[in-house]
């Protein structure tokens, strides 16, 4: 075994290896980019090696950095973990060259099934069913759209070199594939260095669904059943499960067999995965095979019991598998959200920045430790409390992971987890995800991989949201405005007469757009401070709240009705100094809590109107503009594309809404923009 391996990798995952090598008993070396001096991988690590400066290009995906690192620091190994070099053939050909062992396939493997080409014409081979499509690189933006119409729309479009959702784009149309086209190259150039594409059928109503296989280099090669990868964003995964609730376990023995069956013909010897689009009459086809750990490894890991960054370490010093097909579990049900730092509101653009709280839910689960009999929650995550998300790399900041006995058992369990995640300092998808598990469509397992775009077109505002039980956050502003009243009439030296009083009847204002408030009376009846409970009566029902939670304190748990609960409230906002903002299950609502003579009086008060920005372009995020395609003086019409935003790894176009004629450019290509700066305005 390994006396010490080298983590070419950041973040969380690399968190990750660094545990399972401690719990090993092998010495760990993280390196690092400038932005990351004072991450949490550098500080968990036995050693740290500073590769360069913040970009990737210039840090993790320099390979000669990397090996010299691992030489200087006596590594025998190098875990890539995934992204950055994890899939580079000549990066893990170099490794053994230089006589060090990539924990991961061999080259050959990456080389096969890495290229996507590639590797569909050896799934053909191989007796493994694929989507129509062309398979070889195409040149040019002409042809694309020529092969395209061919195939008949809609198309994939997606870079050989590509993963993650990064080069993928779908076409409905020729203007949409020449410009799906353009942009695929660009990212899969500067994220990958290869910018061949090609395109392939795009499969409607389809299901992503992927499966786990594990192989040695003794010849012994089985699958860890499926994991459900269909709610995803941009392509980008958002929500998976292990297993899935829509195949049968007739199909998943198929899937299986045809992913060893694939893995055995590049001789594949560590944890990769084989993914599939599932059609809903259950007909499956292959998209690709990344032969690397996947971020939502740990849903397999906890309905297996298998530790999977073991096992790959296991595999690299030459160890036979510990287990046969047979002996492949199955128990109960994982699920595992993705915590991102990105803005919901602003249609999922992204969000970075420090994070002035990161509190995540208390966590009984955790990576490279067994699974409890009772299931429960583990958090995977590289940053902490005070930290920095940087705009140089993805948008993950933590993955959360629940285990319960079912599917139903599991959702409940993440749902209260989120309840309890608390990010603050940059916004999250943390009220998005818990809305999306509280659907009524996932909750039935009817969804496929268009879901998000179907039912969130515009992005999610957690405002818009009506909450399961309406009155429920109505009544946790006003038992917390009442204890607030109580701890203020507590306070020595008040003015005779105008010390603050402690009123049973309140009423609550939820804040709506453009003054478009509701009021909600409401009366607080057995109101007791030491014991933390009350009465809350509204509109004749009664919230029976109980909660030993301080004020100011950003969690509120307790119980209502004899029902455990867990809300974030807080107060205060930007706009609002006196509000009370309450978030739970997805809904968030923010509130003034008042007397009623004072709330007779707001109804008075005239609505301000936001000021009108329609005449510039602004930036919808934090991000740097690589291209103003646009010159002052322009004519432009609706649609036609004006500048371009790269931010954590994805390149975001920016097109006009209407007709007009561009005024002053605000904004320099190169420039780091800040969200909301002004680019350009219109004449």
């Amino acid at each position: 075994m390994f006396k010490k391996i080298l983590v070419a990798n950041r973040g969380e995952i690399a968190c990750r290896v660094i545990k399972t090598a401690r719990k090993m008993g092998i010495a760990t070396v993280a390196v690092y980019s400038e932005a990351d001096r004072e991450a949490q991988h550098v500080a968990l690590a036995d050693e740290a090696v500073l590769l360069g400066p913040a970009p990737s290009r210039q840090s993790y995906l320099v390979a000669d950095r990397i090996i010299a690192a691992a030489k200087a620091t006596g590594a025998e190994a190098i875990h890539p973990g995934y992204g950055f070099l994890s899939e580079n053939e000549a990066f893990a050909r170099r490794v053994e060259e230089e006589g060090l062992v990539f924990i991961g396939p061999k080259h050959a493997s990456i080389a096969a099934m890495g290229d996507k080409i590639a590797s569909k014409k050896l799934a053909l081979a191989a007796g493994v069913s694929t989507i129509p499509g062309w398979n070889d690189a195409i040149e040019s933006p002409e042809r694309a759209v020529e092969i395209a119409r061919g195939i008949g729309y809609p198309v994939m479009i997606k870079a050989s070199a590509g993963g993650g959702g990064k080069g993928l784009r779908v076409a409905h149309d020729d203007k949409e594939a020449h410009e799906g086209f353009a942009s695929c190259r660009n990212e899969a150039r500067n994220s990958f260095g290869d910018d061949r594409v090609f395109i392939e059928k795009f499969i409607e109503q389809p299901r992503h669904i992927e499966i786990q296989v594990l192989g040695d280099a003794h010849g012994n090669t089985l699958f860890l059943n499926e994991r459900e990868c269909s709610i995803q964003r941009r392509h980008q995964k958002v929500i998976e499960e292990a297993p899935s609730p829509f195949i049968s376990d007739e199909t998943r023995q198929k899937m299986g067999a045809q992913a060893v069956a694939l893995a055995r013909a590049v001789d594949y010897q560590s944890a990769g995965t084989v993914e599939f689009v599932v059609g809903k009459d259950q007909g499956f086809y292959f998209l690709e095979m990344n032969t690397r750990l996947q971020v939502e490894h740990p849903v397999t890991e906890c309905i297996t019991g298998l530790d999977l960054v073991e096992l790959m370490i296991r595999v690299a010093a030459g160890e036979p598998l510990p287990l046969t097909q047979a002996e492949v579990k199955r128990n109960g049900w994982a699920i595992e959200c993705r915590i991102n730092a990105e803005d919901p509101a602003r249609n999922f653009l992204p969000s970075t920045g420090r994070l002035v709280r990161f509190v995540p839910a208390q966590q009984n689960m955790f990576a490279a430790a067994a699974v409890p009999a009772e299931g429960g929650v583990r958090v995977d995550t590289g940053v902490t409390e005070g930290g920095e998300i940087p705009m140089h790399y993805d948008s993950m900041i933590a993955k959360l992971i629940v285990h319960g006995r079912d599917r139903s058992d599991a959702i409940a369990k993440m749902r209260e987890a989120l309840n309890a995640f608390v990010i603050r300092g940059i916004s999250s998808n943390i009220p998005f995800q818990s809305a999306l598990l509280g659907h009524p469509r996932f909750a039935s397992g009817e969804f496929d991989t268009g879901f998000i775009a179907q039912h969130y077109p515009k992005g999610f505002d957690a405002r818009a949201v009506e909450h399961e039980d309406p009155l429920f956050p109505v009544a946790l502003a006003a038992f917390v405005r009442r204890k607030a009243r109580e701890r203020s009439a507590g306070i020595s030296g008040q003015l005779a007469g105008h010390g603050a009083q402690q009123a049973a009847d309140l009423v609550v204002v939820v804040l709506g757009p453009e003054g478009r408030h509701r009021h909600h009376p409401v009366h607080i009846d057995q109101f007791d401070a030491v014991a933390g409970k009350a009465d809350v009566v509204i509109e004749g029902r009664h919230f029976a709240i109980q909660s030993a939670s301080k004020l100011g304190e950003l969690l509120m748990v307790g119980a209502c009705n004899g029902k455990a609960f867990c809300a974030q409230v807080e107060r205060g906002s930007a706009k609002n100094p006196l509000a009370i903002r309450v978030s739970h299950n997805g809904a968030q609502i923010e509130t003034l809590v008042l007397l009623p003579r004072a709330a007779e009086l707001l109804k008075l008060m005239p609505h301000k109107a936001p000021p009108d920005l329609s005449k510039f372009l602004l930036s919808p995020m934090p991000g740097l503009l690589v291209d103003l395609a646009v010159q002052p003086g322009q004519k432009v019409l609706a649609g036609e594309r004006l500048a371009v935003i790269e931010a954590m790894k994805m390149e975001n176009i920016l097109t006009a809404t209407q007709d007009g004629t561009v005024g002053e450019l605000l904004a320099r290509k190169g420039e780091s923009l800040a969200v909301d700066q002004p680019i350009l305005s219109f004449a």
